[in-house]
């Protein structure tokens, strides 16, 4: 009964990958059911035959893990251990590196450390493969399986192996894990009414955050805004769209998806009861901003709500849905692509900036170094800051046009050509 009762879970999954809905054509269920004897065919004779005894749940989870990895690198079975620690990563507090990371190319690749993490502070970059954990080679690693080895009690050590663009061998990199507690909202006064607010990431606070930081910053004579979003690697989706609609008229559309089955293909609008939809701004990216910061900084593009400074950014735009499983595993399925509000998809391509401002590696200070070095006191930083002070530049060409040409829209006229 146990037997069947996992096969018969693997039998749903296989469905729901290879079929796409219960609405598929009863062709395409018999071809699939086909398919599936082959399957049993396997597993039985693996099972009798095998040199060694394998438990049958260890060979279905393989199966499992085997029929996601060929879908796409954000598709992935998560055991039930891996399924506790998914149900974490929004809420802001979890152990371990503070580090985002995906697989590109079948390669398992840095998206951006979190700022202010033991990641952060040990030298990791955007765009760094990782090689080994541990020891460990990380090629077949699913993503799960790395984000679970990198997690783990804090005060403990783990070690990073990593290749770079430009070096010629990889290098290690010893982290002590910490108890990770993201604060989402940074914000700063630059001077003369400029606002500056950086989101770390999107999660369930974020919004409350961002709005409380605003809020704030108006009382004290806000009159531009410069929303930094460079290595947040994302998030919440519903996240950024309350992010969002801070800025953008009531009904707006801010992101909407498509996929395969019907509620996947969504719309996501304003419906802010206070916002700043006036209020001229920059939205400063680079290549460690993904996902939902793709989101954020597509829509204000899309709505000419403001400038985007900075590099070209990730370039993910599908969306995972997490699905719980009978016995406490779960997957995480790519279900459906996003796209901004003019219908541009960033899977795969990115939002590219109005203004592109390139920073060499050795200044970027959205870059960490090969070494650590002495923290800056965070207003030093931002007026060492070359992206940060182009922002400025471009708020302050906004105010010179909406002076010359009164009750139009500066941030309309001032787009680049």
């Amino acid at each position: 009964m146990k037997k069947a009762f996992v096969i018969g879970s693997l039998l749903v999954v296989l469905t729901l990958s290879l079929g796409g809905s219960v609405a598929s054509k009863s062709a395409d269920s018999s071809a699939t059911y086909e398919q599936l004897k082959l399957f049993t065919e396997v597993l039985s004779i693996v099972q009798n035959q095998y040199v060694d005894e394998v438990p049958p749940k260890d060979l279905i989870y393989s199966a499992i893990k085997g029929t996601l990895r060929g879908l796409d690198a954000h598709s992935s079975f998560l055991d039930p251990d891996s399924y506790k620690e998914m149900q974490v990563e929004t809420s802001g507090s979890f152990g371990g590196l503070g580090i985002e990371i995906t697989l590109r190319d079948d390669v398992l690749t840095v998206v951006s450390p979190i700022e202010g993490t033991p990641a952060h502070r040990a030298g990791l970059q955007t765009g760094d493969r990782i090689v080994k954990i541990d020891g460990l080679v990380t090629k077949d690693m699913q993503l799960p399986d790395a984000v679970k080895r990198m997690r783990g009690k804090p005060g403990t050590k783990v070690t990073i192996t990593v290749v770079r663009e430009g070096w010629t061998e990889p290098k290690d990199f010893d982290i002590m894990r910490e108890q990770i507690r993201v604060q989402s909202v940074r914000s700063h006064d630059l001077g003369g009414g400029v606002a500056y607010v950086k989101l770390r990431q999107f999660q369930e606070q974020s919004p409350g955050d961002l709005g409380a930081a605003l809020e704030k910053a108006a009382k004290t004579g806000m009159k531009a805004l410069v929303l930094d979003l460079r290595n947040n690697p994302g998030g919440l989706l519903t996240a950024a769209v309350e992010v969002t609609e801070e800025f953008i008229d009531d009904g707006k559309l801010v992101v909407y998806t498509e996929g395969r089955v019907r509620n996947q293909n969504m719309r996501f609008s304003a419906h802010a009861k206070k916002s700043y939809p006036n209020l001229p701004m920059v939205v400063l990216v680079n290549q460690g901003s993904a996902s939902a910061s793709e989101i954020v900084a597509g829509a204000l593009q899309d709505w000419g709500r403001a400038i985007v400074v900075g590099t070209q950014t990730f370039g993910k735009g599908s969306v995972q849905t997490i699905i719980p499983l009978s016995d406490g595993s779960g997957l995480r399925l790519t279900t459906a692509k996003y796209f901004t509000p003019k219908g541009r998809s960033i899977h795969g391509k990115g939002i590219t900036p109005d203004i592109v401002v390139e920073i060499p590696k050795e200044k970027d200070p959205a870059a960490t170094r090969d070494r650590p070095q002495p923290s800056l006191d965070p207003m030093e930083e931002l007026k060492k800051d070359i992206q940060v002070q182009r922002a400025l530049d471009v708020i302050k060409t906004m105010r010179i046009i909406e002076q010359q040409r009164p009750g139009q829209n500066p941030q309309a006229q001032a787009r680049p050509q």
